[in-house]
């Protein structure tokens, strides 16, 4: 589902368990053209520790999540950077909007936005981490807290919603 112009393709297909979705690339995930891709960034080290990927994944075989029903996308797919860098409108209304249709088409049973700042910007309002009570369609809507080195809490006190998204992605 690739379009052009776009920093990272959609890694989509239908009836997947969960689509992970971040506001952006971030600098080094766009430099080296795969998701997560800093070395500090905690994502593949969680789907492996709670049990979504058999094996640690390297963010450069991005595309192998498809095979354990996973899926990834950013708001923003054409600007890279931190949120605070991307261009005005990036993660606004028109970009929210097309990822609800990718969504809508996809329908996956989860879909998860890996910071707050994305999940709050898709659903236009507060929300906290886990089941924000949101659908689109029959998807349901989940906001995590980021595995970005760039987020300034205490990962083992938050890394518990990624279980419990892990859970749930397996009913």
């Amino acid at each position: 589902m690739n379009e052009a112009g776009h920093v990272l393709p959609d890694v989509l297909k239908p009836g997947l368990k969960v689509v992970f979705c971040g506001t952006a690339a971030g600098t080094v995930s766009a430099a080296r053209g795969a998701y997560y891709a800093h070395p500090q960034n905690r994502f593949w080290r969680i789907l492996f520790d709670v049990g979504l990927t058999p094996r640690l994944l390297k963010p450069h075989e991005y595309w192998e999540v498809l095979e354990y029903q996973i899926g990834l996308t950013d708001i923003a797919k054409h600007a890279s950077g931190m949120d605070i860098e991307l261009p005005s409108g990036s993660l606004g209304q028109e970009a929210c909007a097309a990822l609800a249709a990718k969504i809508e088409a996809a329908q996956p049973k989860l879909i998860a936005f890996t910071s707050l700042t994305a999940g709050r910007r898709f659903l236009g309002r507060a929300a906290n981490f886990g089941d924000s009570g949101h659908r689109v369609g029959a998807t349901r809507v989940w906001l995590l807290p980021s595995p970005s080195p760039t987020a300034g809490w205490n990962w083992q006190a938050y890394e518990h919603w990624w279980r419990r998204l892990a859970e749930e992605a397996r009913r």
